[in-house]
């Protein structure tokens, strides 16, 4: 993007946030109601990728932009920074963590070497950063705004780097088996609900270990279930809803197993 395409970006944003002339809807907003779209607009550039469909990706990677140029001009109206400021920070962030790159840093042997580096500079960069008053720790800067499971996910990493972690995948299995016991000898629903948030975290554990992002995972498992069920859905017609569910499963095997031909 130019600098001009830049200034384009951010003079639109202006005008729609103009007290006197701009739109009233853009006016009304501040960080806390745009942060839900923030959200969205990134889930919908996942989706495109997922898709590959490179039109609709070009127009959700320009609404994740506007986003950023939203939160800007937010903040630049409230006197904190502007736009510039937020790429310059991000420039001045990239050279800082690419040292071999951008100075004279040596080459990491692999992809996954160079990302043991990264969190290195990371975790150095957080410790700086801490209050003096304030143990840091190794999960520092894990967002709480994440979704459960893919930060479940990093917290785990972040663990690992520092030991706590199972020698191998034996461990994570065992443990999964003793947090599944205890979910069901739960005798009430806290209990269970608290148990059944321990299995999840195992669980995404496990992914881990096995290389799995866990929160793609889930979305590949609950696209599959969609696919399926609107399969079934077509196969039965209007009475699918009055079948038992043993007729029901009989449909569900006629498309599983159709899935498995057409493969």
């Amino acid at each position: 993007m130019s600098a001009l395409s830049l200034d384009r970006l951010a003079g639109i944003m202006a005008r729609l946030r103009d007290p006197t002339a701009g739109c009233p809807w853009d006016l009304a907003q501040d960080f806390d109601t745009i942060a839900p779209y923030t959200i969205e607009e990134a889930y919908e550039v996942a989706e495109a990728i997922a898709s590959r469909d490179m039109a609709e990706l070009k127009k959700e990677l320009g609404d994740l932009l506007f986003q950023v140029v939203f939160h800007s001009r937010l903040a630049e109206e409230a006197g904190h920074f502007g736009l510039a400021d937020v790429v310059t920070a991000l420039c001045e962030k990239m050279e800082r963590r690419h040292p071999h790159i951008f100075g004279d840093g040596q080459r990491a042997a692999d992809a996954d070497a160079q990302k043991g580096e990264w969190e290195r500079i990371k975790a150095a960069e957080r410790a700086a950063a801490g209050a003096p008053d304030k143990p840091v720790s190794a999960l520092d800067g894990v967002a709480t705004t994440l979704p459960a499971l893919m930060r479940a996910e990093k917290l785990q990493a972040r663990a690992a780097r520092v030991g706590f972690e199972w020698p191998d995948i034996a461990g994570v299995r065992a443990k999964l088996d003793e947090e599944l016991a205890e979910f069901d000898a739960a005798t009430d629903d806290a209990h269970r609900a608290e148990e059944f948030g321990d299995v999840l975290f195992v669980l995404a554990n496990l992914a881990r270990r096995h290389g799995i992002d866990p929160e793609t995972a889930l979305r590949a498992g609950n696209a599959k279930f969609e696919r399926r069920f609107k399969a079934m859905e077509a196969l039965a017609g209007p009475a699918f809803s009055s079948l038992s569910i043993d007729q029901q499963e009989k449909y569900w095997q006629r498309v599983k197993a159709a899935e498995r031909g057409s493969a």
